[in-house]
């Protein structure tokens, strides 16, 4: 029986009702370009997802087979890439704001992401895998920030429907994901990696041809800025457009370079974060208002809690995918489960579980016992520490002869991590605008991610900890367990741990700094 065939199509199943069902449920409430955003997110995240789900695989068992340090090597790089993927942004999103407007940043974004997965489909150097690497990274940065915030422009402020169109938003993300780790995961190992990277490319495509052929639902919005804030001076005679593109290009073969420099990318992730929370500290203290001082201080202690949530919940697309691979029985049925597939098991949690949240969330504030923000936080970091410890327990007490695992443990570590996601991860961007003071709203949200982009630059470090290679020998299947156990312990459950156990001690002080923002 192939269990990951059928695994495929069930999803599939699922997805091709589901889909229909939520856009024919809301077609009357919301406007067109809801729907066409949402199918374009969908098609981005299952590219990100889909390469994503066989990226440190393949640099493990393909790029770097029979090389010395492979797992230390693949997984300082899926750190770097993850990381860089989430800095640059904050670059895309003025680029839009200031010269581009979102629709022209969106279609450049996809386009080059879209090179980006397709040039992953043909075998060649390592350079062409750096590069590769790159372009998905600058087109993240134009794609990224610019589709939510463009979706924002068909709602006013304070219009009623906004947060439902943003769940539905959500949805279509991880609607993409579910289907990406399913589809390139199954593509990718069974039948070629290269046809499963292309397949990510062939999603993007899509994705990009409808956003463009949707340009009279959109009407007028997302075009230029009419009110453009920069200097009319134009470098080397150049237009502000040129320089954009002229500094994509360069940037391409920067973030190559990057990706295989660890020590400097540490360097420099470590320099950036110091440098912005250094200037988020001098805001806070010198701020004439005592109240927005103190309600930034408490985006700048939550700060640290988010970067470590983040470098734990990233180990699933590194150490996670080859703990899955190495040291968990995938047998069932007379079949085996790819490993790139237990990945789906966070986007599928969060379709299923992000209604039951919301509604308890509104349960809980109509009675007035609804968590406060810092002590959602604190749940959420509990929540990650107990899937790791229950993996940690799965390892020690379960485990057969072959060093091999229950497939069980691994799915309640994803649903634990999940639920610790659901309680953290939405919270955090409300919490950014309601807590920043007006005038810096934008790069304290720009801090907010680099806080994602240091936690998944620490996801890598913390990865290359479980590497499978000792004294230059493969370890057994009895010895990675162990590596892999250790680690999580260590950093998963006591690290963790600790964190939550300091957040909930510092929620007093946090609640009081906040004045009264729930």
């Amino acid at each position: 029986m192939d269990i990951a065939k059928w695994t495929l199509i069930i999803g599939w199943i699922f997805v091709l009702i589901w889909v229909p069902f939520v856009i024919i449920s809301n077609r009357k409430t919301h406007p067109k370009a809801l729907f066409i955003l949402f199918f374009a997110e969908m098609w981005e995240r299952f590219s990100y997802y889909g390469m994503r789900a066989l990226l440190t695989l393949y640099m493990v068992k393909v790029l770097f087979k029979g090389m010395e340090g492979a797992d230390i090597k693949a997984l300082s790089i899926y750190g770097s890439y993850t990381a860089m993927v989430y800095l640059f942004p904050v670059i895309g999103g003025l680029v839009a704001d200031k010269i581009f407007g979102f629709r022209k940043a969106i279609v450049l974004g996809g386009i080059l992401m879209m090179l980006g997965h397709f040039t992953l489909a043909f075998e060649g150097s390592n350079t062409l895998f750096f590069m590769s690497l790159a372009l998905i990274i600058v087109g993240n940065s134009f794609f990224k920030p610019n589709i939510s915030s463009f979706l924002g422009t068909f709602y006013d402020a304070n219009d009623p429907r906004k947060d439902g169109a943003f769940t539905i938003f959500y949805m279509g993300v991880n609607i993409g994901a579910f289907l990406a780790t399913l589809t390139c995961g199954y593509v990718g190992e069974q039948i070629s990696w290269h046809y499963g990277f292309g397949l990510a490319g062939i999603g993007m495509a899509v994705g990009v041809i409808v956003f463009i052929l949707s340009g009279k639902v959109f009407k007028g919005t997302g075009l230029k800025p009419e009110v453009i804030t920069l200097k009319p001076a134009k470098p080397l005679g150049l237009s502000w457009e040129a320089i954009v593109y002229i500094g994509t290009l360069i940037m391409i073969p920067v973030c190559a370079l990057l990706l295989n420099q660890n020590e400097l990318m540490s360097t420099l992730m470590l320099s950036i974060s110091a440098i912005i929370v250094g200037y988020l500290l001098y805001e806070a203290l010198r701020n004439p208002d005592k109240v927005e001082g103190q309600r930034l201080l408490v985006v700048i202690v939550l700060f640290f809690f988010h970067a470590i949530f983040w470098a734990l919940f990233e180990q699933a697309g590194g150490s996670l995918t080859l703990f899955a691979e190495r040291n968990i029985d995938r047998s069932i049925g007379g079949g085996i489960i790819p490993s790139s597939l237990f990945t789906s098991f966070n986007p599928f949690y969060i379709m299923v579980l992000a209604p039951l949240f919301s509604w308890i969330w509104i349960k809980l504030r109509s009675k007035g016992k609804e968590p406060r923000t810092s002590m959602k936080f604190v749940l959420g970091l509990a929540f990650l520490a107990a899937g790791f410890l229950v993996i940690v327990l799965g390892a020690k007490f379960f485990a057969n002869a072959d060093g091999l695992v229950p497939m069980v443990f691994l799915a309640l570590l994803y649903l634990l991590v999940t639920i610790g996601e659901l309680c953290l991860s939405p919270v955090g961007l409300s919490m950014i605008t309601k807590l920043s003071p007006v005038k810096i709203v934008g790069f304290v949200m720009g801090a907010w991610f680099l806080s994602i982009s240091l936690g998944n630059k620490l996801a890598g470090i913390i990865g290359t900890l479980t590497a499978a290679e000792g004294n230059g020998k493969v370890l057994s299947a009895q010895e990675t367990l162990l590596n892999y156990t250790q680690t999580y312990l260590i950093w998963g459950v006591f690290v963790v741990g600790a964190f939550a156990a300091v957040l909930l001690l510092l929620t007093p002080k946090l609640n009081k700094w906040m004045h009264g923002i729930h």
